[in-house]
């Protein structure tokens, strides 16, 4: 069942164009991975599906309804949570305040221990570290507590800008299986990555992005037999 569709959506910065007729499909219950070099256009199509930025062009539907003509705190009510590239934490506050502020919507309040006991189970040093203030804690637990805080929201559809910048290989590695470990549990996740070799043989289903514009699509394990996708991402 489709969850989210983008239907020929452009977005353009003043006279730029970012992107160019974008169709995408998720599925509810998959991991969809969009790849491609910087200055793709990735982030712009997820800031656009956060209600960010506002399309010039096209459609966004949640449900088969639209979702481009809200705010982005509407969007967040109707489940769809973005973690941001370089995950955005709040550095002064301690890791609990942080997970706190990511239950701020009504829906997700109501939940909140629930929810905080499920996020401490599947980052055990967000839990060993709650007191500890985000911003003295490494790259990759920060990385960790911003998953963590948009899970306090009990996302529908979960999109993660770039969750193994600047990691070293081997917590790239635990955030990768903590994804699977999310969508295994029932969350629709969106991932756009530059490590495209790891996005890909992770998701299910795939799209490549270059200059604005989807080039590709297939499941994941197709696009990393693709020669194009060979050549140009994963240097054979």
């Amino acid at each position: 069942m489709t969850l989210l569709a983008l239907r020929a959506v452009e977005v353009a910065y003043g006279d730029l164009p970012a992107l160019t007729a974008v169709d995408l499909v998720i599925e509810a219950g998959e991991i969809l991975s969009v790849v491609g070099a910087n200055g793709a256009g990735k982030t712009t199509m997820l800031r656009a599906i956060s209600g960010l930025l506002r399309p010039r062009a096209g459609e966004i539907l949640l449900d088969g309804v639209r979702l481009d003509r809200l705010p982005s705190h509407a969007v967040v009510e109707r489940g769809v949570v973005q973690v941001p590239e370089g995950r955005k934490i709040f550095s002064s506050l301690t890791v609990l305040e942080n997970l706190e502020l990511g239950s701020y919507v009504r829906a997700a309040r109501a939940h909140r221990r629930e929810s905080l006991e499920r996020v401490l189970a599947l980052f055990p040093i967000l839990a060993e570290r709650r007191g500890q203030a985000a911003g003295n804690m490494s790259g990759g637990q920060q990385q960790m507590l911003a998953i963590g805080r948009a899970l306090m929201a009990r996302p529908r559809l979960l999109m993660l800008d770039e969750p193994s910048l600047g990691l070293a290989p081997k917590i790239v590695q635990e955030i990768f299986r903590i994804i699977g470990e999310i969508n295994r549990a029932g969350t629709t996740v969106l991932l756009v990555e530059q490590n495209t070799r790891q996005a890909l043989a992770l998701a299910g289903r795939g799209y490549v992005l270059e200059n604005g514009r989807v080039v590709l699509s297939g499941a994941g394990r197709d696009l990393l037999d693709n020669e194009h996708v060979q050549r140009a991402y994963l240097g054979m």
